[in-house]
């Protein structure tokens, strides 16, 4: 079993940044994959960012690509989600998720468990 717990959610103006948290509990959390999706009101959940728990061999949507940065602190047992220069459609709920048998992949139904999101809000 594995808990997850994101933070750092809120409202941001276009161009400006914010830092999204994920602690885990539960199974060692240096020994799974994790990743971070979004959905935006009305659209399909989506890929966003995946990093394997060596810390290496990140993965990216290629529209987050140079603006995202995903990172993991095993001592912690959270994992980052750095979101930079923001724009009104980055606008949705951020969820982490552990992938406990892969390499972190974008495809979604690779992922065990989930957290309950945190909201971005990008102003004009």
């Amino acid at each position: 079993q594995v808990q997850l717990v994101e933070s750092g959610g809120g409202l941001v103006q276009a161009g400006g940044s914010l830092r999204l948290s994920c602690v885990a509990s539960g199974r060692a959390f240096s020994t799974y994959a994790v990743g971070w999706f979004r959905q935006a009101a009305g659209k399909e959940r989506e890929f966003v960012a995946a990093m394997m728990w060596t810390g290496h061999n990140s993965h990216y949507a290629d529209s987050m690509k140079g603006r995202f940065t995903i990172s993991r602190d095993n001592a912690k047992n959270t994992v980052y989600l750095r979101l930079n220069s923001l724009k009104p459609e980055d606008t949705a709920v951020y969820y982490c998720a552990a992938d406990l048998w892969g390499t972190g992949v974008p495809d979604q139904r690779s992922y065990d468990y989930w957290g309950q999101g945190t909201q971005v809000t990008v102003s004009p």
